[in-house]
């Protein structure tokens, strides 16, 4: 049955997305593709990430996210030096080749405020290296590596505070915690008790067609077999993790939920970097399991498949993690120091 309104809780009890609609790079995107699809973009037009960053008013993390995207989809070639190129075999329809401009055309993402324009940024730089260490944030170099006053810095903190990725100590000082093996097993623990709960009150709510939807999705992306698109596995984790369970109807019980999803965050990083160990990725048929208990009206099945999906997903989330570890050097920042 279609979920209940509820005035308290942001006028709905169904599904947030973030909270303000498509992120950063998802609009970057979407443009772009639309601006090679109709000609606007030329075949062996160069886009590089600064280029994508200036024209749209965003920081660099989401512009290569966007033109990655774009990569994965075909719509672009790797360059060999920095940047990419449009393909010269992306086909258009209604174009004449020879008047097509090569630039980026005048559309602009819509209106943010201030500390929006550097989360995505922010969240990643941060979220990426508390895979190595503890950090402390530093909110005046913060403001101003980025350019922003420290209301917005500030601003910036409390939302990556909500979302569980930085904290506070006792000196009210803001730090990073490292995702170490105890600190992902004790999220992904408190995860299989409360989510499982929440399921139970979503399912009552949850309307069959968003149930389809995620049924559907779930086999397209099984039906690839190996994916590297981080952006559709971040989709889809959303869609159980996020949108599903916010069918709960308790706004305590979705604040809860989000406070220890930190991980979801760093899977976006995680993914992108850990493609080529696994042939499917496990979550796939795990998340499709929990759905078929669903539509079944098996509730508890549901709820036990996804308390063994999320202690599955604990241990790999350490063997990501283990892996990029290995291998990843960031580069230092201002606003970040080792604890």
């Amino acid at each position: 049955m279609a979920a209940q309104s509820d005035q308290s809780d942001e006028q709905s009890a169904g599904p947030k997305v973030s909270g303000t609609g498509p992120r950063l790079y998802e609009q970057a995107h979407d443009i772009i593709a639309a601006q090679i699809a109709s000609g606007a973009l030329a075949p062996g037009t160069h886009l590089s990430e600064t280029r994508v960053a200036d024209r749209f008013g965003i920081s660099r993390p989401p512009a290569r996210q966007a033109l990655v995207q774009l990569a994965d989809e075909g719509l672009l070639r790797k360059a060999d030096g920095r940047g990419y190129y449009v393909r010269e075999d992306v086909r258009q329809k209604g174009v004449n080749a020879d008047a097509r401009p090569s630039v980026l055309g005048e559309q602009k993402l819509r209106s943010l405020p201030g500390w929006e324009r550097i989360y995505e940024s922010a969240e990643s730089e941060i979220v990426q290296r508390a895979m190595i260490d503890d950090w402390r944030i530093i909110e005046a170099e913060m403001a101003r590596h980025y350019g922003v006053s420290r209301t917005v810095a500030r601003d910036v903190l409390a939302r990556l505070q909500q979302a569980g990725v930085v904290n506070k100590d006792e000196r009210s000082r803001w730090y990073a915690p490292a995702l170490t093996a105890t600190n992902v097993s004790e999220l992904y623990e408190l995860r299989a008790i409360l989510e499982p709960e929440a399921l139970a009150k979503a399912a009552q709510q949850v309307p069959s067609d968003f149930l389809d939807q995620m049924r559907s999705n779930l086999l397209d992306a099984l039906a690839r077999g190996h994916t590297s698109d981080w952006a559709l596995l971040d989709r889809l984790e959303d869609e159980m993790h996020g949108q599903l369970l916010s069918y709960c109807g308790s706004k305590a019980m979705r604040q809860a939920i989000r406070l220890h999803q930190s991980l979801l965050i760093a899977h976006r990083f995680l993914y992108r970097n850990t493609a080529a160990m696994f042939e499917t990725e496990p979550f796939l048929a795990e998340h499709l399991l929990i759905v078929d208990h669903l539509l079944s009206g098996d509730v508890a099945a549901a709820q036990s498949s996804l308390r063994a999906h999320l202690l599955g997903s604990g241990n790999r989330a350490m063997v990501r993690i283990d892996h990029i570890v290995s291998r990843y050097h960031p580069a230092d920042l201002p606003f970040l120091e080792k604890l």
